[in-house]
């Protein structure tokens, strides 16, 4: 499949970021089940029917994201076109429900991913698993993979990590830089939104005064993010979490797709062929922005990430 290239009428990573959110694909029915946490919270899952024969496409969405984000409603739409069954598993407090316990979720929440895709797996009948993480999650894939080496292969066929952050700090700190810092701005309106709530239920979890004065996404981790989930604050957290290290302990089919432009990450924090596993395919087209991928003429649509997804997963894994 060619190598992604951004139409000409879409020029820049902020328009090829932003324009997906214009175009996005009307939903399809989902069916929703709620699976219980093995610390007695909840995630919901979103599934996509189809024949039990057929192969299952997992897709762990972005920060703040859900199944209604438009690289979520473009993989159900083309899953559906051939007959595959999706799993859109929420992470905690993303379906629109606040969760139960303290903790949320963040970057590096691969015992999360692993719990996910061992009940996923238990269910799949021995049918093929191929799993994405975007964004966010597509970090907590990769780190996952690159924590389990050789035993992910007992769980799934490959891993695809789509423009996930492999460098949080470098990453959190682009974003608060120029123009960059409208994304800043959306999440934290909806983080901190969800973070009263969940202080509101459990007072005493963080420092309120401090998650008010964030204005970054250093500020917020080290006041929240960080203390909620066991680091020592936003240093520590983007350390420990970001995948990048984790890349060359991967030994599954790994396809990691990162644009040069995307607003979220440098190109210099990009790796290279030093950084990864023989399992591991780099793709790193100049265009595409951070989840955009937007192809064909004018008004554009969202195919071509969905099919390249689809392309990996058959021609690498089975």
């Amino acid at each position: 499949m060619k190598p992604y290239r951004a139409p000409g009428w879409l020029p820049g990573g902020q328009a090829q970021t932003l324009w997906p959110l214009v175009i996005k694909p009307l939903p399809i029915p989902l069916r929703r089940e709620r699976w219980t946490t093995p610390d007695g919270d909840f995630i919901d899952v979103d599934h996509l029917d189809g024949p039990v024969e057929s192969p299952l496409l997992v897709l762990f969405h972005g920060l703040e994201g859900s199944a209604r984000s438009h690289y979520a409603r473009s993989t159900a739409h083309t899953c559906q076109k051939i007959g595959w069954r999706l799993a859109l598993p929420h992470f905690r407090g993303c379906s629109g429900e606040l969760n139960q316990q303290p903790r949320a979720y963040h970057s590096g929440d691969s015992a999360e991913i692993d719990w996910i895709l061992r009940r996923l797996h238990h269910g799949n009948g021995g049918q093929r698993l191929h799993v994405v993480g975007i964004s966010l999650g597509g970090n907590a894939l990769l780190k996952w993979a690159g924590e389990q080496k050789q035993a992910a292969s007992e769980l799934v066929t490959g891993v695809a990590g789509i423009c996930a952050p492999l460098d949080l700090a470098a990453c959190g700190h682009h974003l608060a830089r120029g123009i960059n810092r409208i994304y800043t701005r959306h999440f934290l309106d909806t983080l901190k939104a969800r973070s009263a709530a969940r202080l509101a239920r459990f007072p005493g979890l963080f420092d309120p005064e401090r998650m008010h004065r964030a204005r970054n996404l250093w500020e917020f981790d080290d006041a929240v993010t960080g203390p909620v989930h066991g680091f020592a604050g936003a240093d520590d957290y983007w350390a420990r979490s970001s995948a990048k290290p984790w890349l060359k302990s991967i030994a599954v089919p790994a396809l990691v797709i990162n644009p040069k432009n995307d607003p979220f990450l440098p190109s210099v924090a990009l790796p290279g062929t030093a950084d990864i596993s023989p399992s591991v395919l780099l793709e790193q087209p100049a265009t595409g922005g951070h989840v955009g991928f937007v192809s064909g003429p004018f008004p554009g649509n969202l195919d071509w990430l969905p099919q390249r997804l689809l392309h990996f997963f058959v021609s690498e894994t089975e």
